[in-house]
């Protein structure tokens, strides 16, 4: 028996996110596990360091698989990329320890969100748009408040499956690039729609309808007090993995 590790790339736009789902859901994890399964003539399943939302998008995840196939890591990528769309792409195949788990064995995530002030028809199919301008200084004190350790259940969705809701963010930060405003955060774990909704908190900040008192509040009470819609998936990527 092989543990095998992978990077995945991915554009999520048309997936149902990474986990494998039940019923006609097109998923980056089923699609995977299906040309593996194919490739290596055995049942094959990923496991991933996160599992990504509908629409959400991948520089680099990783994953990792148990096989009984003698074939080589490189043949299996190269045979991988051969059958996958576009849209996927596999690098950097290498056989690891048995007890390697992308998930359990990652020690911090980092993602970054890509932000338009204004609609673009060539830049904004990967990223959201505050339709208007945005005063960072604010967005930014949001931002430094994350650091640390704090109960983040008043940005997130229930998840029953994972219950915890203690993070620790390691770095909080916005920066510009390009056309693009983007929020950089690492953390040790996230938990289902945390970003998407701390970008939309801070997109209040930054039009002056969001307070940092009210924030604290949240951040401290664990309670949403001000009303958030979690921002465009679109705009957000799973950008590395640090073990």
């Amino acid at each position: 028996m092989k543990n095998i590790r992978i990077t995945v790339e991915y554009d999520g736009t048309s997936f149902a996110g990474w986990q494998r789902q039940s019923g006609n859901f097109v998923t980056v994890q089923g699609v995977i596990e299906a040309a593996l399964s194919r490739i290596l003539q055995e049942q094959v399943s990923l496991a991933a360091a996160g599992r990504t939302d509908k629409g959400v998008h991948a520089r680099a995840q990783m994953a990792n698989f148990f096989t009984e196939s003698l074939m080589e890591p490189a043949r299996m990528a190269h045979s991988l990329n051969a059958l996958l769309p576009k849209t996927i792409r596999i690098s950097d195949p290498a056989e690891v320890a048995l007890d390697f788990h992308a998930r359990h064995s990652a020690r911090e995530r980092q993602y970054r969100y890509f932000l338009l002030e204004e609609p673009s028809a060539i830049y904004g199919r990967f990223a959201g748009c505050s339709f208007g301008k945005l005063d960072l200084a604010p967005m930014q004190q949001l931002a430094d408040q994350l650091v640390g350790t704090h109960d983040f259940s008043a940005f997130s969705r229930e998840n029953r499956d994972n219950p915890g809701r203690i993070c620790t963010v390691t770095a909080c930060r916005w920066y510009q690039h390009k056309n693009y405003l983007v929020l950089r955060i690492s953390a040790d774990r996230f938990l289902r729609s945390m970003v998407r909704y701390l970008v939309d908190a801070m997109i209040r900040a930054g039009k002056g309808m969001l307070s940092t008192e009210e924030f604290s509040r949240m951040l401290e009470s664990g309670v949403m007090t001000s009303q958030l819609n979690p921002v465009f998936p679109g705009g957000l990527f799973l950008w590395k993995v640090s073990y």
